[in-house]
């Protein structure tokens, strides 16, 4: 009886082995893709470019900060400004908004206060409250952790050219801080997340932003409701990607990767912000979130080994698998996301994809999560408050 049942777990390790061969080769013909596209579309940046309001919501302090926000003020760019908005009137962050204004006075940036709580989603409710105050009606979103190039813009607002298309989002690459955590993070941003959503991008067509940049017009964000119709959400940038295709409209990922610059996470804080993420994804997009359970090769072929007893063909799945994954590694995260980490980190996979596999796991045990230091109970994607 106990060796039918090893013998049936055996079976299922390698298939699913053999299923995650298919899912790194999908990645890197993905990848190839967007590659391809990115080369032929590079023309578009030179077309017309539409004055443009940057909104910025902010809380706390976050590694790199004013660095960030400079990149923003370097842009070669006609005509554009930057809003920040904090919900706390003594945030930190004001003190570096002050600070940016003094060095470019020439540039039109504003802050804003934003005394009242729309939603449980404090960043949602910022931008609520930002918008009527921002001037032209293409916009852009993007995290206060978000460093760019002097071409960001222009490359961004491109596809926005084309009425067809009603957002644009892009790609990004984690900048790891000294520690394990935060190493691990930024691996899995470029040799995991980013691999995943250019196989959706390929499969199903993108209907969802990232956070790390949104642009947009006004006029489609007030037919899906506005920010206000956001407010409750975890996954806001999810949820306005899904709203504007729901349209009719294009979503487009921009040839511009963008960086951001990651905390100094404990151990603690590291597997904190993976389940959040996790169940995040889990109630944007349950059956894509679920099928991630085949993306963990190097788990299953190291399981199959293990069943198989050694075995010489059990072997050679696993070295085939550990050349495949690594594939995806460099030629997603180096070659793609030009992630200069990757190459020093590449050791680092099978104990991030083996966490990444436990996070997996344990995200279908449950509904809370933590986000800046508060805890939610997460249901349909959206946020209930239930103390600290």
């Amino acid at each position: 009886m106990i060796y039918q049942t090893v013998r049936v777990l055996e079976i299922v390790a390698a298939l699913a082995t053999a299923g995650s061969l298919a899912y790194y080769a999908l990645c890197l013909w993905s990848a190839a893709q967007f590659l391809r596209e990115r080369r032929t579309g590079g023309a578009r940046a030179t077309q017309a470019n539409p004055p443009v309001s940057i909104l910025k919501p902010l809380k706390g302090i976050d590694p790199e900060m004013y660095e960030n926000f400079r990149s923003h003020c370097l842009q070669d760019y006609p005509e554009y400004e930057i809003i920040f908005g904090v919900s706390d009137p003594d945030d930190p962050a004001i003190k570096l908004v002050e600070q940016l204004k003094s060095e470019f006075p020439q540039n039109p940036i504003r802050l804003m206060v934003c005394p009242r709580q729309l939603g449980t989603n404090t960043k949602v409710s910022n931008l609520a409250q930002m918008l009527p105050e921002a001037r032209y009606d293409y916009l852009v979103v993007n995290d206060s952790d978000i460093r760019v190039e002097p071409n960001y813009l222009r490359r961004l607002l491109a596809p926005l050219a084309d009425s067809g298309t009603g957002l644009v989002t892009c790609l990004y690459r984690g900048v790891a801080n000294s520690t394990l955590g935060s190493r691990l993070e930024a691996l899995g941003i470029s040799t995991d997340f980013c691999p995943g959503v250019l196989i959706a991008r390929e499969l199903e067509g993108s209907k969802f932003a990232l956070g790390s940049t949104m642009a947009f017009r006004r006029p489609d964000l007030a037919a899906i409701g506005g920010f206000d119709a956001l407010v409750d959400y975890l996954a806001d940038d999810y949820q306005l990607g899904r709203r504007i295709a729901a349209l009719g409209l294009k979503v487009e990922l921009s040839d511009v990767v963008v960086e951001t610059f990651l905390p100094r996470y404990t151990a603690s804080e590291f597997l904190t912000h993976q389940l959040r993420w996790a169940r995040a994804v889990r109630d944007s997009r349950f059956w894509g979130y679920f099928g991630l359970g085949i993306s963990f090769g190097l788990v299953w072929a190291l399981l199959t080994l293990i069943l198989a007893s050694g075995a010489g063909w059990a072997w050679e799945l696993l070295g085939v698998t550990v050349a495949m994954r690594f594939a995806v590694a460099l030629f997603v995260g180096g070659r793609l996301l030009r992630d200069r980490y990757v190459m020093r980190w590449l050791p680092m996979i099978p104990l991030r994809d083996a966490i990444a596999m436990m996070v997996w796991l344990m995200s279908f045990a449950g509904h809370t999560v933590s986000w800046r230091g508060e805890l939610f109970k997460l249901q349909h994607g959206q946020l209930k408050k239930i103390g600290r």
